[in-house]
């Protein structure tokens, strides 16, 4: 059974991440749909509901990731995604004409899985960065 995230808890998830998806950094007031509440680690693998295991995620990154923890990198050896609370995204990620790239092993899951920059998604964020709301 799902625990429900209690508004309070929400919205200080929210005010941690600026009001920003954690994975791609998507502004929320330029989002059509409702942010998630995230378990960066799911119930699933052990995780629990405390709010160093949320994170604030745009519907996009939060349905590619799903209950997934890491994936499998091009050596075939397991590679966790990027955490929010405990990984710096400037350290995984870098930003180039709104494509975001990948630095690390972690970052360059991460950008595969939750399908960072398919071309919607890519197009959007390259709009949004020339209007300056990036």
């Amino acid at each position: 059974m799902r625990n429900k995230i209690s508004e309070l808890i929400r919205q200080k998830i929210a005010e941690k991440a600026n009001y920003r998806c954690e994975y791609c950094l998507l502004p929320e007031k330029l989002s059509y749909y409702a942010f998630h509440i995230d378990h960066i680690i799911s119930i699933k693998h052990g995780g629990n509901s405390d709010i160093e295991n949320l994170a604030y995620s745009c519907p996009d990154c939060n349905a590619n990731k799903g209950s997934d923890i890491a994936t499998f990198n091009q050596s075939n050896q397991i590679v966790q995604f990027f955490n929010p609370r405990t990984d710096i995204w400037e350290n995984h990620f870098k930003i180039i004409e709104g494509f975001i790239e990948g630095k690390t092993e972690i970052g360059k899951g991460t950008v595969n899985i939750f399908k960072i920059n398919d071309i919607e998604r890519l197009i959007f964020r390259k709009q949004i960065i020339e209007i300056g709301q990036f």
